[in-house]
């Protein structure tokens, strides 16, 4: 759905080489991606400011469940407009997240939450994540937490795909959790070090360790280069994400 970091790509007013480039893969919205399972359900791994857009350009008619990493307006910020599958499906929208986000996204949506109904504001059903797997459309999910600077935040495994945005931190009994994975989808903010998401190079380190048969390396910002140049020099098997791109697993 989206590969780029807070304030998408190009960036607002900024005239670099990335931010002016004609390859539409250096065009970024703000990072969500979609999950088709085999049994045609769908599930959302957050939903930033561009959420509607992304459904749009998609057409994505159902949504079954939404995956929260964590409560920055980048990765929440389109939680209003899940109104419209809330009148299309006829149901409130189950969304799954931790504690600290839970706790900000009911005051940042406290109209949601508030007891006396408004017609037509979104609806939804918070589900409290902890380290346990669980259930979300009919598939089984497992929680991995790590950790964003300080803020403690979660990726997600579902089967042999993970998913994991905006760390900087995988604690040991977390990459435990990621064992096996097959696909692998990780942020990589820049190449220069930054104090609260993975660099290029400690990306690389990651998917070095797990060892899957594909990385997608996402959340993305104009001071990472151009798309073409930076995927010439990966290492095989792991690639820079884009807007748009489609991945079997």
């Amino acid at each position: 759905m989206g590969t780029g970091t807070s304030q998408g790509v190009p960036v607002i007013a900024c005239r670099c080489h990335v931010c002016s480039s004609a390859d539409t893969r250096d065009n970024r919205l703000r990072t969500s991606a979609l999950l088709s399972t085999d049994s045609g359900r769908h599930i959302l791994f957050d939903i930033g400011p561009d959420f509607r857009q992304q459904m749009l350009r998609h057409k994505v008619d159902h949504l079954d469940a939404i995956l929260i990493t964590h409560a920055h307006r980048d990765h929440v910020g389109g939680l209003d407009d899940i109104r419209s599958f809330n009148y299309v499906q006829h149901r409130k929208m189950d969304i799954f997240l931790n504690a600290e986000a839970e706790v900000a996204v009911r005051r940042d949506y406290h109209y949601i939450f508030e007891p006396h109904i408004y017609p037509g504001l979104p609806e939804a059903n918070l589900h409290s994540v902890d380290g346990d797997p669980f259930q979300a459309a009919d598939e089984v999910i497992t929680p991995i937490r790590v950790m964003h600077k300080d803020l403690p935040i979660l990726g997600y495994r579902v089967g042999k795909l993970a998913y994991i945005t905006d760390a900087n931190l995988i604690p040991p009994a977390e990459m435990e959790k990621l064992r096996g994975v097959d696909t692998l989808v990780l942020n990589a903010l820049r190449k220069e070090k930054h104090f609260s998401h993975f660099c290029l190079a400690e990306a690389l380190e990651v998917v070095s360790q797990v060892k899957p048969r594909q990385a997608f390396l996402t959340h993305i910002s104009h001071e990472m280069g151009l798309h073409a140049d930076v995927q010439r020099e990966l290492p095989d098997g792991v690639f820079l994400a884009y807007d748009n791109l489609e991945v079997a697993v």
